[in-house]
Protein backbone atom coordinates (compact mmCIF):
# COMPACT_ATOMS: atom_id res chain seq x y z
CA UNK A 1 0.00 0.00 0.00
CA UNK A 2 1.49 3.88 -0.91
CA UNK A 3 0.63 5.68 2.23
CA UNK A 4 -1.14 9.62 1.72
CA UNK A 5 0.65 12.37 1.11
CA UNK A 6 -2.25 14.59 1.83
CA UNK A 7 -3.91 17.34 0.07
CA UNK A 8 -0.53 18.28 -2.30
CA UNK A 9 -1.31 20.36 -5.36
CA UNK A 10 1.96 21.40 -5.81
CA UNK A 11 4.26 18.64 -6.08
CA UNK A 12 4.37 16.82 -9.38
CA UNK A 13 0.97 14.84 -9.99
CA UNK A 14 2.99 11.45 -10.71
CA UNK A 15 4.27 11.34 -7.12
CA UNK A 16 3.21 8.25 -5.41
CA UNK A 17 0.06 8.96 -2.50
CA UNK A 18 -0.07 12.33 -3.73
CA UNK A 19 -3.76 14.42 -3.38
CA UNK A 20 -4.37 16.39 -6.47
CA UNK A 21 -8.02 17.47 -4.89
CA UNK A 22 -10.05 16.73 -2.35
CA UNK A 23 -13.02 18.08 -0.48
CA UNK A 24 -14.08 17.63 3.07
CA UNK A 25 -11.07 15.38 3.73
CA UNK A 26 -8.61 16.24 6.41
CA UNK A 27 -5.54 14.63 7.98
CA UNK A 28 -5.17 13.01 10.82
CA UNK A 29 -2.58 10.85 12.57
CA UNK A 30 -2.30 8.14 10.44
CA UNK A 31 -4.03 9.31 7.15
CA UNK A 32 -6.71 10.70 6.20
CA UNK A 33 -10.59 11.14 7.05
CA UNK A 34 -14.02 12.66 6.42
CA UNK A 35 -13.92 16.32 7.92
CA UNK A 36 -17.04 16.97 10.82
CA UNK A 37 -19.60 18.37 10.28
CA UNK A 38 -20.81 21.95 12.22
CA UNK A 39 -23.29 20.88 14.83
CA UNK A 40 -25.33 24.03 16.73
CA UNK A 41 -24.53 24.46 20.40
CA UNK A 42 -27.58 23.02 21.89
CA UNK A 43 -30.17 25.66 23.58
CA UNK A 44 -27.91 28.92 22.08
CA UNK A 45 -29.46 31.04 19.91
CA UNK A 46 -28.25 33.04 17.36
CA UNK A 47 -25.86 35.78 17.92
CA UNK A 48 -27.98 39.26 17.23
CA UNK A 49 -25.29 40.26 14.88
CA UNK A 50 -22.87 39.32 12.54
CA UNK A 51 -19.83 37.68 14.71
CA UNK A 52 -16.73 39.57 14.21
CA UNK A 53 -14.70 38.02 17.07
CA UNK A 54 -15.34 35.50 20.10
CA UNK A 55 -13.25 34.09 22.37
CA UNK A 56 -13.10 31.71 25.54
CA UNK A 57 -11.34 32.96 28.46
CA UNK A 58 -9.95 31.35 32.04
CA UNK A 59 -10.28 33.13 35.07
CA UNK A 60 -7.54 32.31 37.81
CA UNK A 61 -10.20 29.60 39.34
CA UNK A 62 -10.58 28.11 36.52
CA UNK A 63 -13.90 29.60 35.47
CA UNK A 64 -14.86 30.47 31.88
CA UNK A 65 -16.33 32.94 30.12
CA UNK A 66 -17.42 32.91 26.59
CA UNK A 67 -17.36 36.19 24.57
CA UNK A 68 -18.47 37.31 21.03
CA UNK A 69 -18.67 40.79 19.47
CA UNK A 70 -20.63 42.63 16.89
CA UNK A 71 -20.05 46.07 15.13
CA UNK A 72 -22.12 47.63 17.99
CA UNK A 73 -22.11 45.00 20.91
CA UNK A 74 -20.47 42.43 23.44
CA UNK A 75 -21.70 39.66 24.42
CA UNK A 76 -21.13 36.62 26.97
CA UNK A 77 -22.75 33.31 26.71
CA UNK A 78 -24.35 33.05 30.13
CA UNK A 79 -25.85 29.52 30.24
CA UNK A 80 -27.49 29.11 26.39
CA UNK A 81 -28.26 32.88 26.37
CA UNK A 82 -26.13 35.83 24.75
CA UNK A 83 -26.02 38.66 27.42
CA UNK A 84 -25.47 42.30 26.37
CA UNK A 85 -22.14 43.44 28.21
CA UNK A 86 -21.27 46.34 26.44
CA UNK A 87 -20.14 49.28 27.67
CA UNK A 88 -22.18 51.59 25.03
CA UNK A 89 -22.40 51.25 21.48
CA UNK A 90 -19.18 50.44 19.93
CA UNK A 91 -18.31 52.49 16.69
CA UNK A 92 -17.09 49.66 14.89
CA UNK A 93 -16.96 49.98 11.10
CA UNK A 94 -17.86 47.26 7.93
CA UNK A 95 -13.83 45.75 8.75
CA UNK A 96 -13.53 45.78 12.41
CA UNK A 97 -12.85 42.76 14.43
CA UNK A 98 -12.49 42.34 18.32
CA UNK A 99 -9.78 40.98 19.85
CA UNK A 100 -9.32 39.54 23.15
CA UNK A 101 -6.90 38.82 25.91
CA UNK A 102 -6.91 37.80 29.51
CA UNK A 103 -4.78 39.24 32.54
CA UNK A 104 -5.20 37.37 35.99
CA UNK A 105 -9.63 37.84 35.67
CA UNK A 106 -9.81 40.78 33.60
CA UNK A 107 -10.73 40.26 30.15
CA UNK A 108 -9.61 43.16 28.08
CA UNK A 109 -11.64 43.77 24.19
CA UNK A 110 -9.69 45.59 21.47
CA UNK A 111 -11.24 47.09 18.17
CA UNK A 112 -9.47 49.94 17.49
CA UNK A 113 -12.80 51.86 17.30
CA UNK A 114 -12.90 52.40 21.32
CA UNK A 115 -10.50 52.75 23.86
CA UNK A 116 -10.10 49.59 25.09
CA UNK A 117 -12.82 47.59 27.38
CA UNK A 118 -12.39 45.92 30.63
CA UNK A 119 -14.61 43.57 32.48
CA UNK A 120 -13.78 40.89 35.18
CA UNK A 121 -17.99 40.02 35.71
CA UNK A 122 -20.72 41.75 34.66
CA UNK A 123 -20.18 44.19 31.44
CA UNK A 124 -17.37 45.85 29.97
CA UNK A 125 -15.91 49.66 30.65
CA UNK A 126 -13.38 51.85 28.94
CA UNK A 127 -10.08 51.74 30.66
CA UNK A 128 -8.92 54.95 31.31
CA UNK A 129 -6.34 56.32 30.03
CA UNK A 130 -5.98 53.56 27.51
CA UNK A 131 -5.17 53.53 23.47
CA UNK A 132 -7.67 52.07 21.03
CA UNK A 133 -5.69 49.51 19.44
CA UNK A 134 -6.08 46.94 16.93
CA UNK A 135 -4.11 43.96 18.53
CA UNK A 136 -4.42 43.14 22.32
CA UNK A 137 -2.55 40.12 24.08
CA UNK A 138 -0.64 39.34 27.24
CA UNK A 139 2.73 39.02 27.68
CA UNK A 140 5.06 38.40 31.24
CA UNK A 141 3.12 41.03 33.60
CA UNK A 142 2.23 43.14 30.69
CA UNK A 143 -0.94 43.63 28.50
CA UNK A 144 0.63 44.19 25.39
CA UNK A 145 -1.70 46.49 22.07
CA UNK A 146 -0.46 46.79 18.82
CA UNK A 147 -1.49 49.17 15.75
CA UNK A 148 -2.47 52.00 18.23
CA UNK A 149 -4.34 54.87 18.14
CA UNK A 150 -3.55 57.21 21.89
CA UNK A 151 -4.79 60.96 20.41
CA UNK A 152 -2.60 60.01 17.03
CA UNK A 153 -2.63 57.47 14.80
CA UNK A 154 0.44 55.09 15.14
CA UNK A 155 -0.73 52.19 12.74
CA UNK A 156 3.13 50.34 13.52
CA UNK A 157 2.78 51.49 17.30
CA UNK A 158 3.45 49.34 20.72
CA UNK A 159 1.99 50.47 23.97
CA UNK A 160 2.08 48.32 26.92
CA UNK A 161 0.34 48.52 30.51
CA UNK A 162 1.97 49.26 33.74
CA UNK A 163 3.41 46.23 35.07
CA UNK A 164 0.95 43.92 37.10
CA UNK A 165 -1.72 46.62 36.02
CA UNK A 166 -3.87 46.23 33.35
CA UNK A 167 -5.33 49.65 34.19
CA UNK A 168 -2.62 51.49 34.19
CA UNK A 169 -1.90 52.77 30.33
CA UNK A 170 0.07 56.64 31.23
CA UNK A 171 3.62 56.17 30.20
CA UNK A 172 6.07 56.00 33.50
CA UNK A 173 9.45 54.56 34.23
CA UNK A 174 8.18 54.15 37.96
CA UNK A 175 5.33 51.68 36.44
CA UNK A 176 7.07 50.28 33.48
CA UNK A 177 4.14 51.40 31.26
CA UNK A 178 5.78 52.09 27.98
CA UNK A 179 5.07 53.16 24.06
CA UNK A 180 6.72 53.35 20.98
CA UNK A 181 6.81 52.43 17.11
CA UNK A 182 8.27 50.13 14.82
CA UNK A 183 9.80 51.94 11.99
CA UNK A 184 12.89 49.69 10.79
CA UNK A 185 10.69 48.55 8.32
CA UNK A 186 7.77 49.94 6.39
CA UNK A 187 4.05 48.93 6.54
CA UNK A 188 1.78 49.03 9.86
CA UNK A 189 1.35 46.42 12.27
CA UNK A 190 -1.11 43.57 10.91
CA UNK A 191 -0.80 40.87 13.64
CA UNK A 192 0.44 40.28 17.11
CA UNK A 193 1.03 37.30 19.80
CA UNK A 194 2.75 36.20 22.85
CA UNK A 195 5.82 33.36 21.92
CA UNK A 196 6.58 32.40 25.62
CA UNK A 197 8.34 35.25 27.65
CA UNK A 198 8.59 37.32 24.10
CA UNK A 199 6.09 39.52 22.29
CA UNK A 200 5.74 39.08 18.33
CA UNK A 201 4.99 41.89 16.42
CA UNK A 202 4.19 41.21 12.38
CA UNK A 203 3.78 43.49 9.79
CA UNK A 204 2.69 42.22 6.29
CA UNK A 205 6.51 41.54 4.92
CA UNK A 206 8.24 41.47 8.25
CA UNK A 207 8.15 40.87 11.76
CA UNK A 208 9.97 41.65 15.33
CA UNK A 209 10.68 39.96 18.61
CA UNK A 210 10.12 42.21 21.52
CA UNK A 211 12.12 41.66 24.66
CA UNK A 212 11.49 42.46 27.94
CA UNK A 213 14.95 44.83 29.27
CA UNK A 214 13.35 46.30 31.72
CA UNK A 215 13.05 50.69 32.59
CA UNK A 216 13.62 52.52 30.91
CA UNK A 217 13.07 51.65 27.75
CA UNK A 218 10.92 48.43 29.02
CA UNK A 219 10.63 45.88 25.76
CA UNK A 220 13.50 45.90 22.75
CA UNK A 221 12.31 44.78 19.44
CA UNK A 222 14.39 43.72 17.12
CA UNK A 223 13.66 42.97 13.66
CA UNK A 224 13.83 38.71 12.50
CA UNK A 225 15.95 38.79 9.55
CA UNK A 226 14.18 38.28 6.05
CA UNK A 227 10.99 39.36 4.16
CA UNK A 228 8.49 37.49 5.82
CA UNK A 229 4.97 38.87 7.42
CA UNK A 230 1.89 38.10 8.45
CA UNK A 231 -1.63 38.51 6.83
CA UNK A 232 -3.99 39.85 9.64
CA UNK A 233 -4.85 39.57 12.85
CA UNK A 234 -6.51 36.21 13.16
CA UNK A 235 -4.25 34.27 11.06
CA UNK A 236 -1.93 33.63 13.78
CA UNK A 237 -2.18 31.37 16.38
CA UNK A 238 -0.07 29.50 19.18
CA UNK A 239 0.23 25.80 19.02
CA UNK A 240 1.88 25.01 22.35
CA UNK A 241 4.51 27.68 22.43
CA UNK A 242 4.96 28.38 18.49
CA UNK A 243 3.22 30.08 16.38
CA UNK A 244 1.58 29.29 13.08
CA UNK A 245 0.42 31.86 10.63
CA UNK A 246 -0.05 32.94 7.44
CA UNK A 247 1.89 34.98 5.01
CA UNK A 248 1.55 36.32 1.61
CA UNK A 249 3.13 33.57 -0.40
CA UNK A 250 3.72 30.86 2.54
CA UNK A 251 2.55 29.47 6.15
CA UNK A 252 5.23 29.76 8.49
CA UNK A 253 5.82 28.02 12.26
CA UNK A 254 7.76 30.19 14.32
CA UNK A 255 9.30 29.16 17.66
CA UNK A 256 11.00 32.16 18.91
CA UNK A 257 14.33 31.82 16.47
CA UNK A 258 13.45 31.77 12.93
CA UNK A 259 10.62 31.07 10.85
CA UNK A 260 10.29 27.63 8.65
CA UNK A 261 7.66 27.13 5.91
CA UNK A 262 5.36 24.80 6.28
CA UNK A 263 3.30 24.84 3.08
CA UNK A 264 5.61 24.02 0.08
CA UNK A 265 2.66 21.44 -0.86
CA UNK A 266 0.00 23.94 -0.96
CA UNK A 267 1.87 27.32 -1.50
CA UNK A 268 1.31 28.20 -5.17
CA UNK A 269 -1.99 26.30 -4.92
CA UNK A 270 -3.43 28.79 -2.22
CA UNK A 271 -1.72 31.67 -4.12
CA UNK A 272 -3.58 31.09 -6.79
CA UNK A 273 -7.16 30.54 -5.33
CA UNK A 274 -7.46 33.15 -2.58
CA UNK A 275 -8.34 36.33 -2.53
CA UNK A 276 -5.26 38.28 -2.60
CA UNK A 277 -7.20 41.74 -2.07
CA UNK A 278 -9.65 39.93 1.20
CA UNK A 279 -6.17 38.01 2.52
CA UNK A 280 -5.80 39.99 5.21
CA UNK A 281 -9.71 38.30 6.79
CA UNK A 282 -7.73 34.77 6.84
CA UNK A 283 -8.53 33.52 10.54
CA UNK A 284 -6.13 30.26 12.28
CA UNK A 285 -7.63 28.11 15.04
CA UNK A 286 -6.08 25.44 16.65
CA UNK A 287 -7.76 21.70 17.18
CA UNK A 288 -4.99 20.79 19.99
CA UNK A 289 -6.76 17.11 20.66
CA UNK A 290 -6.52 16.59 16.89
CA UNK A 291 -3.08 18.32 16.35
CA UNK A 292 -4.80 20.10 13.50
CA UNK A 293 -4.50 24.05 12.11
CA UNK A 294 -7.26 25.24 10.61
CA UNK A 295 -6.87 27.81 8.25
CA UNK A 296 -10.22 29.91 7.01
CA UNK A 297 -9.79 32.42 4.32
CA UNK A 298 -11.68 33.85 1.23
CA UNK A 299 -11.71 32.35 -2.49
CA UNK A 300 -10.62 33.87 -5.11
CA UNK A 301 -13.50 36.30 -5.93
CA UNK A 302 -15.04 36.27 -2.40
CA UNK A 303 -14.69 38.92 0.47
CA UNK A 304 -15.44 36.48 3.00
CA UNK A 305 -13.87 33.40 4.63
CA UNK A 306 -15.79 30.75 2.54
CA UNK A 307 -12.86 28.00 2.08
CA UNK A 308 -10.45 26.15 4.97
CA UNK A 309 -7.59 24.27 4.63
CA UNK A 310 -6.21 22.43 7.24
CA UNK A 311 -2.85 21.63 8.57
CA UNK A 312 -1.75 18.44 10.70
CA UNK A 313 1.46 19.56 12.74
CA UNK A 314 2.88 15.96 13.48
CA UNK A 315 2.04 14.31 10.06
CA UNK A 316 2.80 17.43 7.98
CA UNK A 317 0.37 16.73 5.47
CA UNK A 318 -2.78 19.26 4.25
CA UNK A 319 -6.36 18.71 3.63
CA UNK A 320 -9.15 21.06 2.16
CA UNK A 321 -12.56 21.16 4.42
CA UNK A 322 -14.81 24.22 2.89
CA UNK A 323 -17.21 26.16 4.65
CA UNK A 324 -18.36 29.83 5.37
CA UNK A 325 -17.25 31.17 8.65
CA UNK A 326 -17.98 34.84 10.22
CA UNK A 327 -15.55 33.87 13.23
CA UNK A 328 -13.76 30.46 14.70
CA UNK A 329 -12.25 30.05 18.22
CA UNK A 330 -11.41 26.90 20.29
CA UNK A 331 -15.46 26.55 22.79
CA UNK A 332 -14.96 24.92 25.82
CA UNK A 333 -18.36 22.79 26.83
CA UNK A 334 -19.97 22.47 29.61
CA UNK A 335 -20.48 18.53 28.78
CA UNK A 336 -23.79 15.94 29.01
CA UNK A 337 -24.58 13.67 31.76
CA UNK A 338 -27.38 10.93 31.41
CA UNK A 339 -29.70 13.52 33.88
CA UNK A 340 -29.43 16.57 31.41
CA UNK A 341 -29.62 14.57 28.25
CA UNK A 342 -33.16 16.27 27.85
CA UNK A 343 -31.84 19.23 27.36
CA UNK A 344 -30.35 18.35 24.21
CA UNK A 345 -33.27 15.83 23.07
CA UNK A 346 -36.90 14.51 23.77
CA UNK A 347 -35.78 11.22 22.85
CA UNK A 348 -32.87 9.15 22.42
CA UNK A 349 -33.68 9.01 18.55
CA UNK A 350 -33.55 12.68 18.62
CA UNK A 351 -29.90 12.74 20.00
CA UNK A 352 -27.85 14.74 17.57
CA UNK A 353 -26.22 12.74 14.95
CA UNK A 354 -22.39 13.36 17.35
CA UNK A 355 -19.68 10.45 17.37
CA UNK A 356 -19.71 8.64 20.79
CA UNK A 357 -16.04 9.95 20.67
CA UNK A 358 -16.53 13.47 19.88
CA UNK A 359 -15.87 16.02 22.83
CA UNK A 360 -18.97 17.43 22.39
CA UNK A 361 -19.96 14.91 25.31
CA UNK A 362 -17.27 15.71 27.66
CA UNK A 363 -17.28 18.18 30.53
CA UNK A 364 -14.38 20.63 29.91
CA UNK A 365 -13.37 19.39 26.70
CA UNK A 366 -12.25 22.07 24.04
CA UNK A 367 -14.06 21.50 20.55
CA UNK A 368 -13.08 23.64 17.41
CA UNK A 369 -15.92 25.86 16.84
CA UNK A 370 -17.00 28.63 14.83
CA UNK A 371 -20.11 30.82 13.76
CA UNK A 372 -21.75 30.42 10.94
CA UNK A 373 -23.07 33.03 8.44
CA UNK A 374 -26.25 32.68 10.03
CA UNK A 375 -24.88 34.52 13.65
CA UNK A 376 -24.92 30.75 14.90
CA UNK A 377 -22.21 29.11 17.27
CA UNK A 378 -21.33 25.66 16.03
CA UNK A 379 -18.64 22.92 16.97
CA UNK A 380 -17.13 21.10 14.35
CA UNK A 381 -18.24 17.46 16.28
CA UNK A 382 -20.53 16.69 13.62
CA UNK A 383 -20.97 13.86 11.77
CA UNK A 384 -19.26 14.03 8.66
CA UNK A 385 -20.96 14.56 5.16
CA UNK A 386 -19.75 13.49 1.97
CA UNK A 387 -16.31 13.43 1.20
CA UNK A 388 -13.78 12.92 -2.11
CA UNK A 389 -10.54 12.93 -3.39
CA UNK A 390 -8.20 13.02 -5.97
CA UNK A 391 -5.15 11.14 -6.75
CA UNK A 392 -1.89 11.79 -8.58
CA UNK A 393 -1.30 10.38 -12.00
CA UNK A 394 0.05 6.95 -12.60
CA UNK A 395 1.53 5.23 -15.24
CA UNK A 396 4.56 5.74 -17.75
CA UNK A 397 5.13 8.44 -20.85
CA UNK A 398 6.51 4.89 -22.80
CA UNK A 399 4.67 2.18 -21.51
CA UNK A 400 0.97 1.47 -22.11
CA UNK A 401 -0.78 -0.33 -18.49
CA UNK A 402 -4.12 -1.89 -18.04
CA UNK A 403 -5.73 -0.78 -14.85
CA UNK A 404 -8.01 -3.42 -13.14
CA UNK A 405 -8.29 -2.45 -9.81
CA UNK A 406 -8.13 0.54 -7.56
CA UNK A 407 -7.74 -0.86 -3.98
CA UNK A 408 -7.87 1.26 -0.10
CA UNK A 409 -6.85 0.36 3.32
CA UNK A 410 -8.95 2.11 6.37
CA UNK A 411 -8.19 2.07 9.74
CA UNK A 412 -9.86 -0.70 11.37
CA UNK A 413 -13.78 0.41 11.83
CA UNK A 414 -13.62 3.49 9.64
CA UNK A 415 -14.38 2.37 6.60
CA UNK A 416 -16.84 4.21 4.48
CA UNK A 417 -21.00 4.11 4.40
CA UNK A 418 -20.85 4.24 0.97
CA UNK A 419 -17.75 4.84 -1.79
CA UNK A 420 -17.99 5.12 -5.35
CA UNK A 421 -14.25 5.31 -7.91
CA UNK A 422 -14.34 7.00 -11.20
CA UNK A 423 -11.31 6.06 -13.35
CA UNK A 424 -9.73 8.68 -15.55
CA UNK A 425 -6.93 8.22 -18.46
CA UNK A 426 -4.87 9.71 -21.26
CA UNK A 427 -2.31 8.57 -23.19
CA UNK A 428 0.10 11.64 -22.67
CA UNK A 429 1.57 14.06 -20.16
CA UNK A 430 0.14 16.42 -21.75
CA UNK A 431 -3.41 15.83 -22.77
CA UNK A 432 -6.74 15.86 -20.95
CA UNK A 433 -8.31 13.36 -18.93
CA UNK A 434 -10.79 10.83 -20.73
CA UNK A 435 -13.31 10.15 -18.15
CA UNK A 436 -13.67 6.22 -17.49
CA UNK A 437 -16.02 3.68 -15.99
CA UNK A 438 -17.55 4.07 -11.92
CA UNK A 439 -17.79 1.64 -9.97
CA UNK A 440 -18.65 0.83 -6.55
CA UNK A 441 -16.44 -0.34 -3.33
CA UNK A 442 -16.58 -4.10 -3.39
CA UNK A 443 -14.02 -6.32 -0.61
CA UNK A 444 -12.12 -3.16 0.09
CA UNK A 445 -11.49 -2.25 -3.88
CA UNK A 446 -12.68 -0.44 -6.84
CA UNK A 447 -13.14 -2.62 -10.13
CA UNK A 448 -11.58 -0.91 -13.16
CA UNK A 449 -10.99 -2.06 -16.59
CA UNK A 450 -9.11 0.60 -18.75
CA UNK A 451 -5.77 1.12 -20.91
CA UNK A 452 -3.52 4.21 -21.07
CA UNK A 453 -0.50 5.35 -19.98
CA UNK A 454 -1.62 7.79 -17.54
CA UNK A 455 -4.58 6.89 -14.94
CA UNK A 456 -6.00 8.79 -12.57
CA UNK A 457 -8.83 8.43 -9.65
CA UNK A 458 -11.43 10.47 -7.72
CA UNK A 459 -13.45 8.62 -4.80
CA UNK A 460 -16.50 9.53 -3.48
CA UNK A 461 -17.18 8.73 0.60
CA UNK A 462 -20.00 8.74 2.55
CA UNK A 463 -19.68 8.01 6.54
CA UNK A 464 -17.31 8.63 8.42
CA UNK A 465 -13.84 7.07 6.71
CA UNK A 466 -10.57 6.97 7.55
CA UNK A 467 -8.00 6.12 4.41
CA UNK A 468 -4.56 5.07 4.96
CA UNK A 469 -3.67 3.80 1.77
CA UNK A 470 -4.07 3.57 -1.51
CA UNK A 471 -3.23 0.57 -4.03
CA UNK A 472 -3.78 0.75 -8.22
CA UNK A 473 -3.04 -2.65 -9.76
CA UNK A 474 -1.84 -2.45 -13.50
CA UNK A 475 -0.85 -5.48 -16.07
CA UNK A 476 1.08 -4.40 -18.91
CA UNK A 477 -0.11 -3.48 -21.89
CA UNK A 478 2.41 -2.75 -24.47
CA UNK A 479 5.14 -0.89 -24.99
CA UNK A 480 6.62 2.30 -27.72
Amino acid sequence: MTPLLGFAPDLESPTPGVLVDCEQFIPYESGMEAAPSAQSVTGVSALAGACIGAAVVTKLDGTRRVFAGTTTNLYELVSTTWTDRSAAAYGGGSDTRWSFAQFGDATIAANRSDALQRSTSGAFAAIAGAPKAEIVFTVGSFVMALNTNDGTEKTNGWHCSASFDDTSWTPSVATQCARGQLVATPGKITAGARQSEYAVAFKAKSMYIGQYVGAPSVWDWVPVPGDVGCVGKEAVVDVDGALFFVGEDQFWLFDGTRPIPVGDQVRQWFTNNADSANLYKTKCVYEKSRNRVWVFYPSAGATSCDSALVYHLKTKQWGRANRSIQAALNYVSSGLVIDNLNTVAATIDALPNIPFDSPFWLSGARSMAVFSTSNQLQTMTGAPGASSFTTGDAGDDDIVTTLQQVRLRFAAGRGPTSASCTVYRKMNSGDTFDVGNTSALSEGKFDALQSARWHRAVVRMTGSPRVTGIRPQFVGAGAR
